[in-house]
């Protein structure tokens, strides 16, 4: 029996080869403190999960929503693949409960949105390379492509930055400036909080774990304080 079983269940797929899974949810904190592990940390599975995300999503969009133009589309993919969203579907899968991960990551509630998200593209990879594409592709079909109607009825694909930008152009005919107010973690794992100012006046503030995302949080906040 495998402390995996529960969450196997969920996804619906059984690992023929279950450190696949395992490094997949390794984060690299772990490794510091746990030496003797021998399985490695799941950036690169990070870095190819992230591409079969964007491939499949891509793909679905284009065949599915014909009435969209290019940058509606862009739009549409942008909300369903980032860190925000997967970060949704992580805790759906309860993933957290089987990271390997440092305590001082895990007791960290700036980092665990980023980490969990991590994780599911890290897991995306892992689905492709012990059962295949299909497999990859279910799971993306099952946790991640529902939510695109939601997205839809909610408008929370819409480029945040752009329509704020706009916005204040319009009533002000000033253009908002982002500020970075804090960086906190380390390099390769860092989250940033961002505010957006109109002359003087703070309209919003963001977090992010890049300051592009940070930037797009903030003027969110600040849409919905207006």
């Amino acid at each position: 029996m495998s402390k995996f079983d529960t969450l196997q269940n969920k996804i619906g797929y059984k690992f023929k080869n279950i450190d696949v899974l395992e490094q997949a949810l390794t984060h690299r904190s772990y490794l510091n403190e746990n030496p003797g592990f021998t399985l490695g940390h799941n950036e690169r599975l990070e870095f190819y999960g992230d591409a079969i995300l964007e491939d499949i999503v891509t793909s679905y969009l284009f065949h599915h929503y014909t009435d969209k133009n290019e940058g509606e589309l862009t739009n549409l993919r942008a909300a369903l693949v980032r860190g925000a969203h997967l970060a949704e579907i992580a805790e759906r899968l309860e993933l957290d409960r089987y990271l390997n991960i440092s305590n001082g990551e895990r007791n960290d509630p700036g980092a665990k949105s980023y980490i969990n998200a991590n994780a599911i593209e890290a897991l995306i990879a892992a689905l492709r390379l012990d059962g295949g594409y299909e497999i990859a592709q279910n799971f993306i079909d099952n946790f991640i492509i529902p939510d695109i109607e939601k997205i839809i009825e909610e408008k929370s694909f819409i480029d945040a930055k752009s329509v704020f930008q706009e916005k204040i152009q319009e009533q002000k005919g000033i253009t908002p400036r982002y500020i970075v107010i804090t960086e906190q973690g380390p390099d390769h794992n860092k989250i940033f909080e961002v505010a957006v100012y109109v002359d003087t006046i703070e309209y919003g503030k963001g977090k992010g774990s890049s300051k592009q995302k940070a930037e797009q949080d903030a003027a969110k906040n600040a849409l919905n304080n207006i």
